[in-house]
């Protein structure tokens, strides 16, 4: 389905084509404390409408996915990296998108904390 997101003060808009029959959470030290709701799309199923100029980038670990949130309010509405294949990705936080209700998701734990 088609969805549109955007950060907490909306300086950073986007919208996307995403599956939310599989949502993640993980329990790395990073995504633990963010308590996000994550769902992967490929890269060509996402756009990012407004904000680029907005967007600030933190990587850790691997410094393999590019962590990028608002400037303004700080925060991380999506991520870009890649897939085990090489296949760009967009990983979205499911709390950011307009119109869904996370808590209605059955999600899927993750433990990026063994990787």
């Amino acid at each position: 389905m088609h969805y549109e997101g955007s950060c907490h003060c909306g300086a950073v808009r986007f919208e996307a084509d995403l599956d939310l029959s599989r949502p993640i959470t993980c329990n790395c030290s990073y995504c633990s404390r963010r308590g996000s709701i994550l769902v992967f799309t490929p890269a060509d199923n996402f756009t990012l409408k407004t904000g680029e100029e907005k967007l600030t980038e933190y990587r850790f670990n691997t410094k393999t996915i590019q962590h990028l949130f608002c400037s303004t309010c700080g925060m991380e509405s999506f991520a870009r990296g890649r897939m085990p294949d090489g296949t760009r990705m967009v990983a979205v936080n499911v709390r950011c998108l307009e119109g869904v209700d996370p808590d209605g998701l059955q999600t899927t734990r993750y433990d990026g904390r063994a990787k």
